[in-house]
């Protein structure tokens, strides 16, 4: 399963994140089921990725073989969760938005007190934090069998109910490719926020 799961994310970055949908993410005693992601693509292709103009010490982990986790920290107080995608070398990954606590509710519960359980993991930060993902888990292959962040597949979802739509804060040129992919009718699902127009510091891309 980790192999077909592996070949999936060795495509390209669309076809990575719609096959990433009701896949399982199990860390640090929480499991979550993916409802929501977006696709990122390589080096002078998307605006809106990190991996736009290459590769620099905060992302080489989207340079890295598909399924390695790439965390990175954003805005001097969320961590973010991605998958690298495609072959090594290209530079990749799917931001995962949003997913559903499926075990270990209460510790969830715990690391994003005050937070009603539809919000545990509804949004990227959100779901780093509920999870207990940071920086230290950066690079981790999360195919590998004893993996401490591992993937695994789940059945795969329908066509008819993966909705796309413009990815959430993503401005300038990268702006309206509808690159981010959801589960219709799933109440975990993050709403949708078009960009804030910020100075420019080549820091902000999403993923």
């Amino acid at each position: 399963m980790a192999r077909t799961l592996e070949q999936a994310l060795a495509g390209d970055p669309v076809t990575a994140a719609k096959r990433l949908l009701g896949c399982t993410l199990v860390a640090n005693g929480v499991t979550l089921r993916l409802v929501e992601v977006e696709a990122y693509a390589g080096v002078g292709e998307d605006p809106g990725s990190h991996a736009h103009r290459g590769r620099t010490p905060r992302n080489t982990s989207m340079f890295s073989q598909p399924g390695t986790l790439y965390v990175y920290f954003t805005y001097g107080m969320h961590f973010c969760a991605n998958v690298a995608c495609r072959p090594a070398g290209v530079g990749s990954a799917v931001l995962l938005r949003a997913g559903e606590v499926v075990d270990g509710v209460e510790l969830a519960r715990e690391r994003r007190r005050g937070s009603t359980d539809r919000d545990l993991a509804r949004g990227p930060a959100r779901l780093a934090q509920c999870m207990g993902l940071d920086r230290t888990s950066d690079g981790v292959d999360l195919l590998a069998e004893g993996s401490a962040v591992r993937l695994v597949a789940g059945k795969p979802v329908a066509a008819k109910r993966i909705l796309s739509g413009p990815r959430t804060g993503v401005a300038g040129d990268g702006a309206a490719t509808p690159w981010r992919f959801w589960i219709d009718g799933e109440p975990t699902v993050s709403p949708y926020r078009p960009a804030v127009k910020r100075v420019r510091t080549g820091k902000n891309q999403t993923a």
